[in-house]
């Protein structure tokens, strides 16, 4: 099984190959195109990239985050949810990276098989990273009215969220 899965790249550019030439496709100029394409579209997302990864160290170096848990402490202590896993919560929307590297320490403090562990293991796959999406994919070509996107992708990752807590409890 891990000789098919080491080649299943090798045997797909294969098949795209021998189907280029059975085709006649001048496959060389076609990846020129191809690459030509590529820059352009690096060109439209970067100011895009720039301005979100400017806009979420601001947020992360501003301490706003560290106000609003210390509102939110006694709420999740009354409802018994660890207090640790609020961090990723509420980062999860805003940027991919950030929660990684906070399921990174909760793995690291807590180990993957605990509660904490689990339940921020199944936020990450339950949520998405909404104004990531939001800023790259609409910005990057030019929607500027995003209408209920945000308020869908914010409520979807609240309905991923409270899932994540209610199936780890139930199953872990």
């Amino acid at each position: 099984m891990t000789i098919l899965s080491n080649l299943m790249i090798p045997l797909i550019i294969l098949y795209i190959l021998l189907y280029a030439c059975y085709k006649n496709v001048d496959l060389y100029d076609k990846f020129l195109e191809g690459a030509k394409e590529s820059i352009d579209i690096i060109l439209k997302m970067f100011p895009c990239m720039l301005a979100m990864i400017f806009s979420i160290n601001i947020f992360l170096n501003s301490n706003f985050l560290s106000i609003i848990l210390s509102f939110l402490k006694p709420f999740f202590e009354m409802i018994a949810l660890p207090f640790d896993v609020i961090p990723m919560m509420i980062m999860r929307p805003i940027s991919g990276s950030s929660t990684i590297a906070i399921l990174n320490n909760l793995l690291s403090q807590f180990g993957p098989d605990s509660f904490i562990g689990r339940l921020g293991s199944v936020i990450q796959g339950s949520t998405d990273t909404t104004l990531y999406v939001l800023t790259l994919y609409f910005g990057s070509v030019g929607i500027k009215k995003i209408r209920y996107s945000l308020w869908v992708g914010l409520a979807a990752d609240i309905i991923g969220i409270i899932c994540a807590i209610i199936v780890t409890h139930l199953l872990f």
